[in-house]
């Protein structure tokens, strides 16, 4: 059984109140609190280091995975290796995410490290959250590694999301694509206080015909700072775009530099960063339909996030 700040943390990260149904893994406090498999989808405990290896049956459709992770234990530091396995024309949704409550003083952390491995003409939905809090004052610490190798004809679309709680994360992300393949990445991060975000892009655009869309947006308040690093390279005929636009408030500071490197005479590749200040106009537009200043600045933030 899991209490109520685990519960908490549960919706916080994967939008459900108890022990999911269907395939899932529930890793509490560092240890592999409990699993189930469904009749397609497979999931097994690595012997050799802490983590889960995901079956997914070539042909399975409409089917979800989750894989929470909850930490409310204070100084609690793990790192753990999941590793996707999803065969050739599945159509599935997996959903990950950290959360993190720390009531004390020492540090919480939770590094994690996923490799999917994406069979031909597949296509999966990946949406990982992680999210903090806590009445302590100790860090909450979250460095997840991603690792994407895509066959033939797959598609791939992740959604993270950042938005409350996290003092220092780095996230990194690989990716390999054969021909056909489709990558698709919309990231979310929201700093605040002395907060620090570092975001690393790398994909390998290997096959004819594949194609990456890498976006990124963020808000950085206070005193925080955040970087983002992008590295597109075409390698054979292919598409590449990576955006990434930012707004920064109050003594924030941001860094974003992308890169797109073309080793192929047919390989289309473009880059974009805006970083800027809420616009006074915005502001005033709404105040004018009765919003507050602070009620303002709220509304474009959640709808620039969205």
């Amino acid at each position: 059984m899991i209490d109520a700040i685990q519960k908490h943390l549960l919706q916080e990260v994967a939008g459900i109140h108890e022990v999911p149904q269907g395939a899932y893994s529930l890793r509490v406090n560092g240890s592999l609190s409990g699993k189930q498999d469904s009749e397609n989808i497979t999931i097994v405990k690595k012997e050799d280091k802490p983590g889960i290896d995901i079956y997914i049956r070539p042909g399975t459709r409409n089917e979800s995975v989750h894989i929470p992770v909850l930490l409310s234990q204070t100084g609690l530091k793990e790192l753990v290796y999941n590793d996707f396995h999803i065969g050739a024309d599945c159509d599935v949704t997996i959903v990950a995410g950290c959360g993190i409550h720390n009531s004390g003083s020492a540090e919480s952390e939770h590094s994690g490290i996923h490799s999917f491995y994406v069979g031909k003409n597949a296509r999966v939905r990946y949406i990982e959250k992680h999210y903090a809090e806590g009445d302590g004052n100790g860090k909450n610490i979250m460095n997840p590694a991603t690792v994407v190798e895509m066959e033939e004809g797959s598609h791939m679309e992740m959604e993270t999301s950042q938005i409350k709680g996290v003092d220092s994360t780095r996230r990194t992300t690989n990716a390999t694509l054969a021909a056909g393949a489709t990558l698709v990445v919309h990231e979310k991060i929201m700093t605040h206080g002395d907060q620090f975000a570092e975001t690393h892009f790398t994909v390998d655009l290997n096959g004819a015909g594949c194609g990456a869309h890498v976006v990124s947006r963020s808000v950085a308040k206070d005193r925080s700072r955040q970087s983002f690093y992008s590295d597109i390279r075409g390698n054979n005929r292919c598409s590449g775009h990576t955006e990434c636009d930012a707004i920064i408030m109050d003594r924030a500071s941001v860094t974003a530099i992308p890169q797109i490197v073309a080793n192929h005479v047919d390989a289309s590749l473009i880059h974009e960063a805006a970083i800027g200040k809420i616009a006074g106009e915005q502001l005033i537009k709404l105040m004018t339909l009765g919003l507050t200043e602070a009620e303002a600045v709220e509304a474009i933030i959640n709808g620039f996030l969205r």
